[in-house]
């Protein structure tokens, strides 16, 4: 009988030892582990018991929390003009999780983060007081771009190209983040994810469209770069009409009265000559205009803004047909909005690329920096040169060529249209890009912009870069340089 007593105390003793040695483990090893989880609700109900911090734009919050009044997560965040800032915010739902800013600065924005924490808050167990993320957007010519969309599908971006500052991101159709930052959120939720014009994709940033005669721009660069013509002002070797190599596909010119054969690059830019730049691809080769695209920004695969854009390509391994279809941005060159405002700020900016960014800088409850963006990296992707023969051929558009309707009394704008072929045999309504910069002297205020219409109501014969885009980048530069 004492054998089996003993038996079992030593049984009971082991459990005992092993019980307090998980116990042990799980306080001291795992504790914040576990804290951290993503499935632990004390996680949750921490991040939500006090106000959120604020995403701000020119000194003014967008963002804002308000009390539930019933559950265990006692705020939850709220938007102001939410349609307007969404592209720029994105959304932090209870339910759903978050994106860019409100993801990419969530601890921040909860008061999470370790550089929050102050040697007072352990002492006294306090929560750190949350952050804000401080942004460069202007809201007037955020507005300007929101309002210039309208009713179209489509995105438009801003960048300041001396300083990189994003001053705009739209994106149309829109949503309001307010509509699901809760936990019953379910239905619209649901009506969100499943519209098919898809109201929460970034297009300025996350969608990708061919782009067109824009992409002139990169190759009428690739082209001076290389010493292949010395100006923009020398006639260029280029029949028109142009057929395709190997092919019998004969490319023709939007406007076939156009004086485009052996046009220079001023000229060919002006009414927008596929004859002449489908030429300039294939006697530069893909390499060559692929390293210059590069310089610019593309097949680049984080670009980060610090949302993370997606990739703009120029592709690789075609024939010399593909090659010049690439020429005219066709084929399977891809770019988003901000790609292409890249272009004009590298041109503006006498051939210099400042990364591009949408935040200035991340500060605590106090104001105190916490991180700073006001000082972006420099890379040179053209030279001087270059960049100001083409800002003079990109204003010889504007006046007096494809892409009048972005004028703007008393200051100096210059574009380039296009008009990118959709679908299978151009089978559906074409994209209409316009990509431009604005400077005004007078104040030193300079803008680059680009915009895309993905959809419109026009007629498909109305459908034009001029027509659709360049207004709406028109709006954009008046709000840059006012």
């Amino acid at each position: 009988m004492n054998k089996t007593i003993r038996h079992a105390s030593v049984l009971c003793l082991l459990m005992v030892l092993a019980l307090m040695m998980r116990a042990t483990w799980l306080q001291f090893f795992e504790a914040q582990a576990l804290a951290d989880n993503e499935h632990n609700r004390r996680k949750t109900i921490d991040q939500y018991a006090q106000p959120l911090g604020d995403i701000i734009v020119a000194g003014s919050p967008v963002t804002g929390s308000k009390k539930t009044g019933s559950g265990d997560l006692a705020y939850q965040r709220t938007y102001t003009d939410g349609e307007l800032y969404a592209p720029v915010t994105g959304y932090r739902s209870q339910a759903y999780g978050a994106t860019q800013l409100e993801g990419i600065y969530g601890d921040v924005l909860d008061g999470t983060d370790d550089r929050l924490r102050k040697p007072a808050d352990a002492v006294l167990g306090r929560h750190p007081k949350p952050g804000d993320v401080v942004t460069t957007i202007d809201p007037a010519v955020q507005k300007a771009a929101y309002e210039g969309l309208g009713s179209k599908k489509g995105a438009a971006v801003a960048i300041d190209p001396e300083t990189g500052e994003i001053l705009a991101m739209a994106s149309t159709p829109s949503y309001d983040p307010s509509q699901i930052s809760g936990t019953t959120d379910g239905e619209a939720w649901k009506q969100l994810t499943g519209d098919e014009d898809q109201p929460m994709l970034n297009r300025a940033l996350r969608q990708t469209y061919p782009p067109g005669s824009t992409f002139k721009l990169v190759v009428a660069a690739a082209a001076l770069e290389d010493g292949m013509y010395g100006s923009v002002d020398e006639p260029t070797d280029s029949p028109d009409p142009y057929t395709l190599p190997g092919t019998a596909t004969v490319l023709e010119n939007e406007n076939r009265s156009a004086p485009c054969e052996n046009a220079t690059l001023r000229t060919a830019l002006q009414y927008s000559c596929n004859n002449v730049f489908a030429k300039l691809a294939v006697d530069l080769g893909q390499d060559k205009v692929r390293e210059t695209a590069e310089k610019f920004g593309f097949n680049t695969d984080k670009l980060d803004v610090p949302v993370r854009a997606a990739k703009s390509v120029y592709p690789s391994g075609m024939d010399k047909a593909q090659t010049a279809l690439t020429g005219i941005g066709q084929f399977d060159v891809t770019a988003t909005p901000l790609q292409m405002a890249m272009v004009p700020a590298v041109l503006a900016n006498d051939g210099e690329l400042k990364s591009p960014h949408m935040v200035s800088k991340v500060t605590d409850s106090s104001g105190n920096t916490l991180q700073s963006f006001e000082d972006p990296d420099t890379r040179r992707v053209v030279s001087a040169s270059t960049a100001e023969q083409l800002r003079s051929a990109m204003v010889t558009v504007v006046e007096d060529g494809t892409g009048t309707n972005a004028r703007i009394d008393g200051a100096e704008v210059g574009g380039k249209t296009g008009t990118a072929q959709r679908g299978v045999d151009n089978s559906k309504t074409p994209y209409a890009w316009f990509t431009s910069y604005a400077k005004d002297d007078a104040t030193g205020k300079q803008v680059a912009v680009a915009v895309v219409v993905e959809d419109s109501a026009a007629a498909r014969s109305e459908v034009s870069g001029n027509g659709l885009a360049a207004p709406v980048a028109q709006k954009m530069m008046r709000a840059a340089l006012t």
